[in-house]
């Protein structure tokens, strides 16, 4: 029997092993990855106050945990129902649409916080 550290230990590496998975086979997560590196380049050079990092943060995360869900249920539902079907394809494109939706969130957060600093 393991010790609970050790699982501990594994779950992360599943974790990033998950995150790896995301980044290797999504393009969109390749985009997420690299509007992530360049908005972070931006908010050092900018010197972003600790107020604005906490929305910058909020919505990193928010497009990522989003872009994870959605391939997870994308996976899950290919493994269980290959085949094409009229319900699992709603499923993916609601999945999507959460993506959708947190990406522009980001965008007009992202926007309002870099805003007043090109002005």
């Amino acid at each position: 029997m393991e010790k609970p550290f050790i699982r501990r230990l594994k779950s992360f590496a599943y974790a990033l092993q998950g995150m790896a998975f995301l980044v290797r086979t999504e393009p969109n997560a390749r985009v997420h990855l690299l509007v992530t590196i360049l908005v972070c380049a931006a908010g050092v050079y900018f010197r972003l106050s600790r107020a604005e990092w906490l929305w910058i943060v909020v919505a990193i995360v928010l497009v990522w945990s989003a872009e994870a869900f959605n391939t997870a249920l994308e996976q899950l539902a290919d493994a269980l129902h290959p085949e094409r079907h009229p319900g699992i394809g709603r499923a993916k494109d609601a999945a999507a649409a959460a993506v959708l939706i947190a990406a522009l969130g980001a965008a007009v957060i992202g926007i309002l916080v870099f805003f007043p600093y090109f002005g």
